[in-house]
């Protein structure tokens, strides 16, 4: 098979990269236990508001009460965003309406009430962090699987902190680093820079990539002021494990991965293109198959599939 020596060893048919159905329900398990996570914050948030609530005679009271006003906000449905925008007199207007429309008429149920809609709109800004939920787990994921890889090897490394933007050296206690970890650089067997980046935009291709190699050090890193021949490796990580949205997911990725072959192609560039999905189907598989076939794609993997994960990051510490 023509490109047998980029792909994952373990790929050896199409059928290797499709996600089986115990796959699919432990990603199901996985994202629920996950979103519970999420959700225990909130709900440490709303006991505590109906304590601290519970404490009013009646709803006029709370007005009184400014160490809870921004949980009155929230149940009237103001959004953090939209807080730091309003004035003190626009914050009481939007706290009276809810006691005067939804609080009072509770009568002496009103502490409840508030609870409520304060977990109503809570739950609707969790609903926005979830939908990024797949693609942070997948991240995550992918990272515990490259740092294994470093480690394994002896190799040192230097990650970059989402937050700070700024780069450190690897510890004797680098735990939990796939929760904060947005790059990762490390020198390979000839000595050679090589930067892995997440979620950075090429000049050349002008969108966003979800995973980016480069040929160089993190000071150089400087995506306009990079040539071509520095990026090395491309790749789209998909996470989402629902079958149903598997087709979707697999035909963003495959225009994305072919927008970023013609920009290339055009300054005269070949940098791999891989491809890293949680839900493949059948069709999917084999449409995955024959780009890898006809040398589209350097290389892909299955998410779910820790053998291959395990292939395609050492196949990129290795490039």
């Amino acid at each position: 098979m023509s490109g047998s020596n980029s792909k994952a060893h373990r790929l050896q048919s199409s059928s290797d990269l499709e996600t089986s159905p115990e796959a699919t329900r432990a990603g199901f398990v996985a994202m629920a236990m996950e979103k519970n996570r999420y959700a225990t914050p909130y709900v440490d948030e709303a006991r505590a508001l109906h304590h601290q609530a519970a404490k009013a005679q009646n709803p006029e009271n709370l007005l009184q009460m400014d160490n809870i006003k921004a949980a009155l906000l929230t149940a009237a449905g103001v959004s953090d965003k939209a807080q730091k925008h309003l004035t003190p007199a626009d914050k009481n207007q939007a706290i009276e309406g809810l006691i005067k429309d939804f609080l009072t008429p509770a009568g002496n149920n009103f502490v409840e009430e508030l609870v409520f809609r304060f977990l109503l709109f809570r739950g609707d800004a969790l609903g926005g962090t979830m939908r990024n939920l797949a693609g942070m787990l997948a991240q995550r994921k992918f990272t515990r699987t490259m740092l294994a890889i470093l480690r394994n090897a002896g190799t040192s490394f230097m990650w970059k902190d989402t937050r700070s933007r700024q780069w450190f050296r690897q510890t004797d206690n680098d735990v939990d680093l796939d929760l904060s970890l947005c790059g990762l650089h490390w020198k390979n067997k000839n000595k050679e820079d090589r930067t892995l980046m997440y979620n950075v935009t090429p000049p050349l291709v002008n969108n966003n990539v979800d995973i980016c190699l480069l040929n160089c050090s993190p000071e150089q890193a400087k995506l306009r002021e990079l040539l071509p021949d520095a990026y090395l490796a491309l790749g789209e990580l998909k996470g989402g494990i629902d079958p149903a949205g598997a087709d979707e997911h697999w035909k963003t990725a495959r225009t994305a991965l072919s927008r970023i072959r013609e920009a290339f192609a055009e300054a005269q560039a070949k940098p791999h293109l891989f491809f890293i999905g949680a839900a493949i189907e059948k069709r999917m598989a084999e449409e995955i198959w024959l780009d890898l076939e006809a040398g589209r794609l350097s290389n892909a993997a299955n998410l779910t599939k820790d053998e291959q994960l395990t292939d395609i990051a050492e196949w990129l510490y290795k490039l």
